[in-house]
């Protein structure tokens, strides 16, 4: 709960200052008007008249002297508790934005606003901790009598609104929290690029607004929890300005005619406040005015700065300007500390009170007493007079007016019963008089009364407050507990977590390098164990091959005659058939054996592709393994059962009628043979036929049925579908070798 602290008068402080001449006025030939007084201060003169100001700053005054003088004591003031406001007025290119801002960031041109917020933070770091600072800023322009906010853009018509103490602010101005002094340029930088500008002959950057820019500290003393906060108000008005002088336009001169409508209302404000005897002050004749109610007449210290032009073409200007910081001067404000007080603070205040009123109360009854006794033509001694003493009324937090005045009506009844001329003679009308005196007391007893009990019900309810804030306090300490003992729940629990993480990290890692080596060494095996088998398979197929070489060999060197007494021409054109028939199936056969072994072929080198760049994929690696392990084992096993040995040599070399035979298949194979030879061809075949049906139980063919068995072994692995007579296959087998040797080289390798 905020209140006032003992009221003290502080006048409005007025400084003058004049700004150099500019260079168009020295190329218009314009000379100075003005005249200072030497070692006096505080006085100008132009054309004879002189005016006296707090302090009167010429052209060659630096930045830091204005500020020193103007602004110092107030940054004082407010970081004390008080509000304060300081602005500029003047005409049109007077240098009031000078003044106010300047440079921003240059030391020596930076103006009255960051020297101000420099002191702030200054002061803050000096506390060393003692205190504890909140610091607000707002930032906002009246323009066209419109209050817009230049910290948010969308906030163009802001409203004025008054407080539960009467004292106007600006309703949904934006409150930015500072830490720095950088942040509060920042700002200033931010709300100074959408600030409406304009150019005109006087002025090329010619403020079409009155800018405010608030700086609000709130501090609390952590030693003693005293709390105080101060406004300071900082404001940079638009320059009143001659139509006839600026050559406004079109909206330029609708700005201008708003810009002096509420510069004249300001006027009048000050006007009527330097009278002294108007009861009603226009403040509500413009949002300027209404803003700056409490720096005018009210809860401020305040500092006036005039800005004024030297040059004899803005006389008439100058001394308007002037006459304004007269009257402006002539202003008392009421100015008060802004302390917030706590509830036993209240409580102590309000027993003082009724005391007072007590002692008061216990007066009037006296003296109304003795004014009875006058009534009723009683003479009362000089002794038994009451004299009215209002000294203890001084610390009394009523309204001062109200108590002075009823202490001026007791102190005139006092006077006139003292008289002691005048004493026996009252008439009727001096008793009625009196009588309504005493009825004025008695309504200001009465007004005092409310006042002490609207008091204690304010106490009743900040003690309310208080027993529910202490609540809301035990109940935030017993949250705060709780929230301690699951925050170490918490922390416990978080920290068997990123142990078990660690372990599990670990493992991962010494599981991923086991899986690496195994994946690595398995790929390995698996390729020596591919190429061994290949290898393996290519020694058997090329013993087999060399066998029934031999085998061709042997068969070719026998007679051809010895065929033909043994040839039966009908059985040997049966066989031939029966012989064409099975080597196109075996041709077939050998092309999808081919294809077969081609996709085979293309299947392992994209799963050993597959092993070797993608370690991911070792699960379904390992399957593929396994499957081609049993292959391996399957081949393997046959190879046993079949018993077959490759590179056996034969008794004998292969006779002439085995070599005509293959010649004739050859032949027939390319489809070359000629049908005038047929008979003599079929006769041929039938003594081939003949003679391998002696040459079943000879050593040929013992050899021959070792090799039966693995070529019966691959028609049923590769699901052939077509037999093979027990009889024939020696012959067949030694044909199908030469055709798959002569049209498909690449089988052999590929098994």
């Amino acid at each position: 709960m905020s209140t006032q602290g003992k009221e003290t008068s502080s006048s409005v402080k007025v400084l003058c200052r004049f700004r150099p001449l500019n260079s168009s006025e020295l190329r218009n030939g314009n000379k100075s008007i003005v005249q200072f007084h030497g070692n006096d201060e505080n006085s100008v003169s132009i054309q004879g008249k002189v005016y006296v100001f707090d302090k009167v700053f010429p052209p060659n005054t630096t930045q830091t002297q204005v500020y020193d003088v103007a602004a110092k004591s107030i940054v004082t003031d407010v970081l004390n508790g008080y509000n304060g406001t300081i602005f500029a007025y003047g005409q049109t290119s007077s240098g009031k934005t000078h003044t106010m801002e300047g440079v921003i960031r240059d030391d020596e041109l930076q103006g009255i606003i960051p020297r101000i917020v420099h002191d702030i933070f200054n002061h803050i770091y000096e506390v060393n901790g003692n205190a504890e600072f909140i610091i607000k800023v707002s930032y906002y322009e009246i323009y066209m009598e419109k209050v817009r906010d230049l910290l948010d853009i969308t906030k163009t018509n802001l409203s004025v609104k008054e407080d539960k103490n009467r004292v106007p602010y600006v309703k949904g101005a934006t409150e930015r929290f500072v830490t720095s002094p950088e942040e509060v340029f920042d700002a200033i930088e931010e709300g100074k690029s959408i600030r409406h500008i304009a150019v005109t002959n006087m002025n090329e950057h010619s403020s079409r607004s009155h800018s405010v820019f608030l700086i609000n500290v709130q501090q609390e003393c952590l030693e003693s929890h005293r709390k105080l906060s101060g406004k300071l108000y900082l404001v940079d008005l638009a320059g009143s300005e001659k139509v006839s002088k600026t050559g406004a336009e079109g909206h330029v001169l609708d700005e201008a005619k708003n810009i002096n409508k509420s510069l004249s209302a300001l006027g009048n404000v000050i006007s009527a406040l330097a009278d002294g005897h108007k009861s009603h002050i226009p403040y509500r004749d413009s949002k300027l005015t209404r803003i700056l109610q409490e720096s005018l007449g009210g809860n401020a210290k305040t500092t006036i700065i005039i800005c004024c032009s030297p040059a004899e073409f803005n006389e008439a200007e100058t001394k308007t300007t002037l006459d304004f910081g007269k009257r402006a001067k002539t202003i008392h404000n009421v100015v008060t500390i802004n302390e917030d007080l706590t509830a036993d603070e209240w409580k102590c205040k309000y027993e003082r009170e009724k005391e007072k009123v007590a002692r008061l109360r216990g007066r009037l009854e006296q003296l109304e007493d003795e004014l009875m006794h006058w009534r009723n033509g009683q003479i009362v001694s000089s002794q038994d007079q009451i004299h009215l003493n209002i000294n203890f009324l001084d610390d009394s937090t009523y309204s001062n007016n109200s108590m002075t005045e009823s202490a001026r009506a007791v102190s005139v009844c006092d006077d006139t019963l003292t008289d002691s001329d005048y004493r026996g003679s009252f008439s009727a009308s001096q008793l009625d008089a009196l009588r309504a005196q005493i009825e004025e007391q008695d309504q200001l007893i009465e007004q005092a009364k409310q006042d002490h009990l609207a008091l204690e019900s304010e106490i009743n309810r900040i003690q309310k407050e208080n027993e529910h804030y202490k609540k809301e306090i035990q109940m935030v300490i017993g949250n705060l507990e709780d929230l301690a003992e699951r925050y170490e729940e918490k922390m416990t629990e978080i920290e068997y977590k990123n142990q078990e993480i660690t372990t599990l990290t670990k493992n991962l890692e010494m599981h991923k390098e086991n899986c690496d080596e195994d994946s690595f060494t398995f790929s390995r095996n698996l390729q020596a164990t591919s190429t061994q088998s290949l290898s393996l398979s290519n020694e058997t197929l090329r013993n087999l091959l060399a066998d029934i070489t031999e085998v061709a060999h042997s068969l070719s060197l026998e007679s051809p005659l010895h065929f033909k007494q043994r040839a039966n021409p009908q059985k040997l054109e049966h066989e031939f058939a029966k012989t064409q028939y099975f080597i196109n199936q075996m041709k077939q056969q050998a092309k999808v054996l081919l294809q077969r072994c081609n996709t085979l072929e293309t299947q392992f080198e994209k799963s050993n592709n597959k092993i070797i760049e993608r370690d991911e994929e070792l699960n379904n690696a390992k399957t593929l393994i396994n499957k081609y392990e049993k292959r391996l084992m399957t081949m393997q096993i046959l190879l046993e059962k079949r018993g077959l040995k490759g590179g056996a040599p034969f008794p004998r070399p292969i006779g002439d009628v085995e070599r005509r035979s293959l010649k004739m298949v050859k032949r027939y194979h390319s489809f070359d043979v000629n049908p005038d030879k047929i008979p003599e061809e079929a006769l041929l075949y039938s003594s081939l036929s003949s003679d391998c049906s002696e040459l079943e139980y000879s050593p040929e063919r013992k050899i021959t049925k070792k090799t039966e068995g693995f070529w019966q072994s691959l028609i049923h692995q590769f699901h052939l579908p077509f037999t093979i007579p027990p009889l024939e296959f020696h012959l067949l087998l030694s044909l199908a070798m030469v055709l798959v040797t002569h049209q498909c080289p690449q089988y052999l390798i590929v098994c």
